[in-house]
C-alpha cells in the first residue's frame, strides 16, 4: 500500500473525530444548560420555601397550594437531577468515541508517514543507482578515452 492510498482513510478519520468534536461540544452545553436549569430550579424553591413574612395572614388554602407548588417544584428538581445524570452518561459516551477517534486517526497519521518514509527510501535507493550506474558509465567512458 502507498501512502497515496492511506490519505483518504486519514482524511476520513479526521473527519469523524471533527463531528465527533462537534457532538461533544454540543452535549457539553447541553449539560450546562440541563445544570444551569437545576441551579434556577433549587434557588426558585429555597426562595419559596421561606416562611411568608411574621404576621402576614395566610389561609390554609394559601398553605396547601403553597405545598402543592413546592411539591411540583421538588419533582422538577429530581426529573432535572435524572436529566443530568443521564447527560453525563452521554458526555463519557460521547468522549470515549472522540477519544477512540482520535486514536484511529493517529495510527493512520503514523502509518501513513511510515509509508511516506519507505517510500522516500525506495526513492533514494533509485536515484543513488542511477547516479552510480552513471558514475560507473562516465568512469568506463574515461577509460576507454585513456587508452589508446
Amino acid at each position: 500500500m502507498t501512502s497515496k492510498r492511506i490519505d483518504p482513510l486519514v482524511r476520513r478519520a479526521e473527519s469523524r473525530e471533527d463531528a465527533l468534536a462537534k457532538e461533544l461540544a454540543k452535549r457539553v452545553q447541553a449539560h450546562h444548560q440541563h445544570e444551569k436549569r437545576l441551579d434556577d430550579l433549587e434557588r426558585f424553591r429555597g426562595e419559596y420555601e421561606a416562611p411568608p413574612t411574621p404576621g402576614a395572614a395566610v389561609s390554609p388554602s394559601q398553605l396547601l397550594n403553597r405545598a402543592a407548588f413546592l411539591a411540583k417544584i421538588g419533582d422538577a428538581v429530581v426529573t432535572q437531577q435524572k436529566h443530568i445524570a443521564s447527560s453525563e452518561e452521554s458526555l463519557a459516551i460521547e468522549r470515549t468515541r472522540l477519544l477512540l477517534a482520535s486514536r484511529d486517526k493517529l495510527v493512520l497519521e503514523k502509518l501513513a508517514a511510515s509509508y511516506r518514509d519507505a517510500e522516500k527510501r525506495v526513492q533514494e535507493r533509485r536515484d543513488q543507482s542511477v547516479l552510480d550506474d552513471l558514475g560507473a558509465l562516465n568512469h568506463h567512458k574515461r577509460q576507454q578515452e585513456d587508452s589508446p
